[in-house]
């Protein structure tokens, strides 16, 4: 089986027997004792991330109903982005129940921004502003170097789901090293660690392979954010074989996961050129995330069902941000030259079996050219 549904970009699993933990859990809340494991690893996340101080949280949606449950007050404006991923937007629905009224800004869109956040003016209260570092669905970063200009202008904080980027992209990256080294996620890709306006919410789950989360930036937004927290003493905290996952990851980072990231990337390239030797579209630049875009759910229903059938699992998926319909490949580090000539051919196969060719020697490209112009790859 060849399977392109995993987030483990780096191929970071972490066995059982790579793990040494004595107990599940505490039993104590993380408000009370914070367990020593949750400390180290997030004295790491925040180094690695460039920033003051970090706390270790079950969840990002943890995280960010705490962030909008307890640390926002009223009436301090909050401005998202419009395709922000959903959790951060299941945080802001208990904002609402404070009394906020979010209001969103053009996608990936610092203009937008700067408009929106003029219009906070008459409030002199600093604004929340609300955006992914990495756009799962276009695979576009965000320009967070301007949105922390603008942040700082206005008094304000921008607050970045950054679990895309997290353990992927790093300092100095370039056709060598196209996710750059180290790992330090948007903040690093950009040179803007430890600017006082940024604020890093990230689950461990992608990259690093370890289903924690971590809010990360100044000392003082972060020492009130654990005070304020209710997660923090209403619900059991983080599992310790999680902690220690996670401490081993941030561990391995430096020229080991350099070499994963590298490897990743020649994967990437790999994939890209082997379906577009077939004719069909493929975009998202260097992104592990791989989309041949789709002219409608049919299309889409069919050619997943024939992938299924040769073996390859890929994901159906819509862009919140444009709302385009593909067929999404997630490769990883661990993927192999067999695996990606697999999806190649499933994929061929698949095309030709649908009504849209007249004969069986019609090529694959004849049928996605015909719906998808090269000129508008990304």
């Amino acid at each position: 089986m060849a399977d392109f549904t995993s987030a483990l970009v780096l191929g970071l699993a972490h066995p059982s027997g790579t793990l040494s933990w004595k107990s599940l859990s505490t039993g104590t809340p993380a408000a009370l004792r914070p367990s020593p494991t949750a400390r180290r690893v997030a004295r790491a996340f925040a180094a690695l991330v460039g920033c003051e101080r970090a706390v270790a949280m079950t969840s990002t949606l943890h995280a960010f109903s705490d962030l909008f449950g307890c640390t926002w007050r009223p009436p301090a404006a909050i401005l998202y982005d419009e395709a922000v991923y959903p959790i951060a937007s299941w945080g802001m629905e208990r904002a609402l129940r404070r009394g906020a009224r979010p209001r969103a800004f053009r996608h990936l869109d610092p203009e937008s921004l700067r408009r929106a956040l003029e219009r906070t003016q008459p409030h002199r209260v600093p604004p929340w502003v609300v955006t992914d570092g990495l756009c799962a669905g276009c695979g576009r970063a965000a320009p967070l170097d301007e949105y922390a200009v603008l942040a700082r202008r206005f008094g304000g904080i921008v607050l970045v789901d950054d679990a895309q980027a997290i353990g992927l992209y790093g300092r100095g990256a370039g056709a060598p090293a196209p996710y750059g080294h180290g790992g330090g996620g948007s903040f690093a890709r950009l040179g803007i660690e430890r600017d006082p306006a940024m604020v890093a919410v990230a689950s461990l789950a992608k990259a690093f392979g370890a289903p924690l989360a971590l809010v990360a930036g100044p000392r003082a937004f972060i020492d009130a954010f654990t005070a304020d927290s209710e997660t923090l003493v209403h619900c059991s905290p983080p599992a310790e074989p999680v902690l220690v996952a996670a401490r081993r990851a941030l561990s391995l980072e430096g020229a080991a996961a350099d070499a994963r990231r590298a490897r990743l990337g020649d994967r990437v390239r790999r994939l890209r050129a082997a379906l577009r030797a077939r004719g069909f579209t493929v975009r998202g630049g260097s992104f592990p995330m791989q989309r041949v875009p789709l002219p409608d759910v049919a299309t889409a229903r069919a050619l997943h069902a024939g992938l299924v059938r040769r073996g390859v699992h890929a994901v159906v998926r819509r862009a919140r941000c444009s709302g385009e319909l593909s067929l999404t490949f997630v490769v990883t580090a661990a993927h192999e030259d067999a695996h990606i000539a697999a999806a190649t051919d499933a994929l061929s196969e698949a095309a030709r079996e649908l009504p849209q060719f007249s004969t069986p020697a019609e090529s694959a490209s004849s049928f996605v050219s015909s719906f998808h112009p090269s000129n508008l790859e990304a």
